[in-house]
């Protein structure tokens, strides 16, 4: 899942940074986020001799340090303290201090979200306090009690816009479901006493009572507590919804809280302890999002994370199978997908564990001699290019420095550590991947991988954009028989498809990947090889813990795993050297190559994994904090804390025996003197960085610094990859919509409406937009009517009513609303203009 915490803990050589100085931005008419519209052309960079030679990163050291303070980060770069910030500006002030400066620059993203999680549990929490929001038909009123506008354009000073629904505003599925989406919007508009009466008819129903206008439950006031995160805006979203809940009659407790301290109370304690019941969230998507299906499940049910607020919850029936569904890909075409996603948006908002609140525009700051790959939706935060595009712009080399809102906010370990999106971002330097997502489109490109094949049934709603992926359907595909699919924990193998006596079993894909080479020659930063005993303990560790006799057993990874184990149709590894792996799967997505990136490996170096497989078995360490919660062990951290000194005695354990995980399925793979090479190595390390992080990526961890709030990476000189290899730049246009038309429409007149499509001038060409789409709404916000735009060449296009049509308008106030879709970029674009329809002028004389 691609979609990082960032309120406290949910793709060949392409793309660098745009610069933030884009003019035709203010011009927008219909908000910066709607009027998106990118179309990457690749780039090849100027050869720089300084590169001649070098691998791995750009620079040779960056700093990581906490700054909490947005409103000194311009002064900051200005200086010279930092060179760039991981936290996304959203105060108007600060923005302009970016602009204005000759020594900063920024980049604008869009992928930001804020909203309020509720706590679920209850009527009553373990000590018999009450939870209002423990009911749905609460939560869903909450919708009504806020007014988004007011924080959209008071609190975030126009560098947000108000946002209803689970899926977001400036996502192709808001397009593709633009007249369900906006008919939902309109039920759940701002209407307090429609609101106020729901809250008071449910809290008598619960046994509360009014007493001197503050409600009381067995006696005594019903006091909320919020966490409010005070490092950003979100302390005013705070304080703003408190003030509506007093209103209502609630006493609060409002628990002002950074980052780490916010973490601790709402994600590592069990929400039945009652700690807290109501949170002011953000997330960022760290890529371009051309497939929003899977977000119900992600927010709303146990599946989305191992958490143990997400083991709480517990959705409608419906609603679970309906969420579960889109993520799997579990539609026969795209008009069912439609009903499901239409669908699955009214159950979330009846739900309402989260209340939605806005979407962001998020300024990137950085100093104007820096240049790095931004991800239009996360940002350079998000970016999964970020670490191998970073530089200054006159040199090669050097000292980067970098503010973060919060360094080392949760414990690091790659199997269920941190979400938090600072630590991921520092996470993305020191490890590699087989696929990368495209900055501007979201569609994943190859690192890794070389090449790979789909076979999909004939029928499955499925594209491909990109060469590196070849696309082919069949009437069926048989798993063969001596694909893994199980596992046996007892023996510590995996099993066959023969061996489980499923003969014959039928996959709705085929994958075949063909990974680089090179795969199995890259060096972890200790200095071991990455091999295939990397990628078999990654898989059967995830196997094992949702195996009840296991030791790693972890009831909050079954629900997870679960969703995985109803698509998984088996692995078939074809050949070792190079490594080419076949997946057989019922998952899909609408992009091939977003299929592909669900279906590579993951490697986890064994001898650091095996070091916490032990600690957990002996009741230690655990790799989850609900586990952690459940053992009263400790969150694992290869970085900091506790954990070091276990894990200590368990490298001398392992070093003793000669100690390996999984010994009959890795064995095999481990020959000669590979099992004490690997200890020594990550004995070495340990003893010179004073920590267990090691990764494959373009960085490697040198040193932490927890107290200090502080972490330095260095440039790792053997990785594989030459340092250029990404440094192709891509402007992503950002184009104008202009819709004119008259403003006043008589009855018997038709009404004529034209949308010029330009950027920086120039029109934009019919070829390049995939749809042109139209929503007629009356004055009640009532959707009327919807259709096609009609191109008139030029880049205009036009939407005309007849005399009929209008007069069924009736009288009044109505808006006429256009969506664009570009076939280059994952990001719709949007324009509306208000008319009102008056009586004929012939009456009116």
């Amino acid at each position: 899942m691609l979609l990082m915490n960032v309120c406290g803990t949910m793709s060949g050589p392409i793309l660098g940074a745009a610069s933030g100085r884009l003019p035709p931005m203010r011009r927008v008419k219909a908000g910066i986020a709607g009027l998106l519209m990118l179309v990457p052309i690749q780039a090849q960079a100027d050869a720089d001799p300084d590169l001649a030679g070098r691998r791995g990163g750009l620079v040779d050291e960056i700093i990581f340090a906490t700054e909490t303070d947005t409103a000194r980060l311009s002064g900051l770069i200005a200086d010279g303290a930092f060179h760039l910030t991981a936290q996304g500006v959203t105060d108007q002030s600060v923005f302009q201090r970016i602009r204005d400066s000759e020594l900063a620059d920024y980049d604008l993203s869009f992928g930001g979200s804020v909203e309020l999680t509720l706590n679920p549990v209850g009527p009553t929490f373990e000590d018999g306090t009450l939870n209002p929001f423990s009911v749905p038909a609460i939560r869903e009123a909450m919708n009504q009690l806020i007014d988004r506008r007011f924080i959209a354009e008071e609190i975030y000073g126009g560098l947000a816009r108000p946002r209803t629904l689970p899926i977001g505003t400036a996502v192709p599925d808001f397009a593709r479901l633009a007249a369900e989406a906006r008919a939902i919007e309109l039920r759940y508009r701002h209407d307090p006493p429609r609101a106020l009466a729901v809250i008071e008819a449910e809290m008598e129903a619960l046994g509360a009572e009014r007493q001197g206008g503050i409600w009381h439950f067995e006696g005594r006031p019903v006091t909320l507590r919020l966490v409010i995160r005070s490092d950003d805006a979100r302390r005013q979203v705070g304080d703003y919804v408190a003030n509506l809940l007093e209103g209502a009659g609630f006493q609060t407790e409002r628990l002002y809280r950074g980052p780490e301290e916010a973490s601790r109370i709402w994600i590592a304690s069990d929400p039945a302890a009652g700690q807290w019941h109501m949170v002011t969230g953000a997330w960022v998507s760290t890529l371009v999002r051309r497939d929003s299906a899977s977000d119900f499940d992600f927010y709303y049910t146990p599946r989305g994370r191992p958490d143990p607020l997400w083991q709480a919850y517990a959705p409608d029936p419906e609603f679970d199978r309906i969420a579960a569904r889109l993520n799997e890909g579990d539609f026969a075409d795209l008009e069912e997908r439609a009903g499901l996603m239409a669908r699955a948006i009214e159950l979330a908002m009846q739900d309402s564990a989260r209340i939605w609140l806005v979407d962001q525009s998020q300024i990137g700051p950085r100093a104007a001699d820096v240049q790095v790959a931004f991800d239009l939706a996360g940002g350079v935060r998000g970016s999964q290019l970020w670490p191998l595009t970073l530089r200054f712009a006159d040199r090669v080399g050097g000292q980067m420095r970098v503010a973060a809102p919060s360094v080392l906010t949760e414990p690091w370990n790659p199997v269920a550590g941190t979400n938090w999106l600072f630590d991921r971002m520092v996470q993305r330097a020191i490890s590699d991947a087989s696929v990368l997502p495209d900055p501007f489109t979201g569609l994943h490109r190859p690192q890794r991988l070389d090449r790979a094949e789909l076979t999909v049934r004939t029928g499955t709603p499925v594209s491909v954009t990109l060469p590196w992926v070849t696309l082919d359907e069949a009437d069926g595909i048989i798993v063969p028989d001596d694909a893994w699919i199980a596992w046996d924990e007892g023996e510590g193998r995996f099993l066959t498809v023969a061996e489980t006596g499923q003969h014959g079993l039928e996959a709705r894909t085929r994958a075949v990947l063909h990974y680089r080479p090179d795969f199995f020659a890259r060096p972890w930063h200790d200095g071991s090889t990455v091999s295939l005993a990397d990628v078999l303990v990654s898989w059967a560790l995830s196997f094992s813990r949702a195996d009840p006799d296991s030791p790693h057993f972890d009831p909050s990874h079954v629900p997870g795993f679960e969703v995985f184990e109803r698509q998984f149709r088996g692995w078939r590894i074809l050949s070792e050297d190079p490594f080419v792996l076949e997946v057989y799967s019922d998952q899909i997505s609408l992009d091939a190559e977003t299929m592909i990136s669900q279906r590579v490996v993951s490697v986890l170096p064994w001898h650091v994994i095996g070091l916490a497989m032990l600690a957990e078995a002996q009741g230690e360490l655990a790799f989850s904090s609900a586990r952690a919660d459940r053992l009263d062990a400790e969150w694992l951290s290869l970085v900091a804390g506790p954990s070091l000194p276990i894990l200590d005695r368990k490298l001398d354990q392992a070093r003793a025996a000669g100690t390996i995980p999984f010994p009959a399925l890795l064995g095999p793979h481990l020959a000669g003197d590979a099992i004490a090479i690997r200890h020594d190595n990550i004995a070495a390390w340990r003893a010179a960085r004073r920590h267990f992080q090691i990764g494959e990526g373009p960085y490697y961890l040198h040193s932490v610094h927890p107290i200090e709030g502080a972490l330095v990476l260095r440039h790792f000189p053997d990785f594989p990859d030459p340092s250029d290899r990404w440094l192709g730049f891509a402007d992503p246009p950002i184009p104008v919509l202009d819709l004119d038309g008259p403003l006043i429409v008589a009855r018997g007149e038709d009404a004529r409406f034209t949308i010029a499509a330009t950027f920086a001038g120039a029109p934009v060409e019919a070829a390049d937009i995939e749809t042109a789409r139209f929503l007629l709404f009356n004055g009640d916000g009532a959707l009327v009517e919807e259709g096609e735009a009609t191109e008139l060449g030029g880049g205009n296009w036009e939407v005309a009513f007849d005399p009929g049509r209008i007069a069924a308008l009736g009288m009044g106030p109505n808006s006429l609303e256009v969506v664009f879709t570009s076939r280059h970029v994952a990001m719709p674009v949007f324009a509306s203009q208000p008319f009102a329809t008056v009586p004929s002028r012939t009456a009116e004389w």
